[in-house]
């Protein structure tokens, strides 16, 4: 996934929510609806989430130094790991609170500015509907047949699943809001405001839940996709000689890959070949996974016995097809 794909959908999400969480804290200070000062305080989250989506990227193209000779990459990780408590706090608890506030002083929508939050939910709406179908386009080129709930379990860059969850989650946040203004204005019964608000609340928080589970998993570090595995395992034994005894990858960042992997080599040959097999595998690799930035391949006598064996640390130490 391009960082220039992901930071368009933030871009464009972050344009919506600057724009609509003013319309929202308009349409509060008139009518003191909860729900709306709710989707308020949520458009000011998700902005605030674009904002350090955008700093986690940036952040993340530093050179590596000394202290983290591999780099900086995982910063876009932690960044969306932040942007998930921010979520779960500012947005998701705030609206629960608002919800319970509201229980206790279930007032209804009064005066002659009632119909402005029908009109800044329905313009926000249209304005999300946008955001999100950016999002939706800039995921498609990379998410191809899978679908969308394996895309964003899977995905190796947070943008997009972050901006592709925050703009759905805002989509039906928007919908609440604008059942709990409506019922409240058909009943005049402010307890429907309450339960607008509350719905927000829950699903804010749900949402914050996934996102820290996917984002937790890829700061614990990651392997590469079976695709680019299976790429990986292609190159090395592209050259004839070479069978992998065990291979291992993990994500440095979502565009930077380490393979560390074990091969076998021919007893009678020098160092210099050796080395010179190494070089044309690592060659090999990378032509065909350009993110594989760091590369370790440690020469080994190839054991039958102990290929057919599984490692103490899970990995599988085995010939490739074809090889034996």
């Amino acid at each position: 996934m391009s960082a220039s794909g992901g930071n368009k959908a933030i871009i464009a999400a972050l344009a919506a929510n600057l724009t609509i969480a003013a319309l929202k804290f308009v349409a509060f200070a008139l009518t003191r609806s909860s729900s709306m000062l709710a989707e308020g305080i949520h458009s000011v989250a998700d902005s605030g989430n674009q904002v350090l989506l955008l700093v986690g990227g940036k952040r993340s193209k530093r050179q590596a130094s000394p202290e983290h000779p591999f780099g900086y990459g995982r910063e876009r990780y932690i960044y969306a790991f932040i942007v998930s408590i921010v979520l779960f706090s500012v947005g998701g608890l705030f609206a629960l609170y608002e919800a319970y506030h509201k229980y206790l002083d279930p007032h209804p929508i009064e005066g002659s500015f009632w119909w402005v939050p029908l009109a800044v939910l329905v313009g926000a709406i249209i304005a999300e509907g946008f955001s999100f179908r950016t999002a939706i386009k800039e995921s498609n080129h990379t998410r191809g047949t899978m679908s969308w709930v394996r895309f964003v379990r899977t995905a190796k860059s947070p943008e997009l699943p972050v901006i592709l969850l925050e703009d759905f989650g805002a989509l039906l946040g928007l919908a609440f809001a604008l059942f709990g203004v409506s019922m409240t204005l058909l009943t005049d019964n402010g307890m429907w405001d309450a339960a607008g608000t509350a719905m927000i609340g829950l699903l804010l928080v749900a949402i914050a839940a996934i996102l820290a589970v996917e984002t937790k998993s890829l700061l614990l570090g990651e392997s590469a996709s079976a695709v680019a595995v299976a790429k990986i395992e292609a190159a090395i034994s592209d050259g004839g000689s070479n069978r992998i005894i065990h291979l291992k990858t993990l994500h440095l960042g979502p565009d930077e890959l380490l393979v560390a992997a074990k091969i076998s080599v021919e007893s009678q040959e020098s160092g210099a070949q050796i080395a010179a097999d190494i070089n044309r595998a690592e060659q090999r690799i990378r032509a065909a996974v350009p993110i594989a930035t760091t590369i370790y391949l440690e020469p080994d006598l190839y054991d039958p016995q102990a290929a057919s064996t599984p490692s103490a640390n899970g990995s599988s130490t085995r010939p490739l097809p074809g090889n034996d």
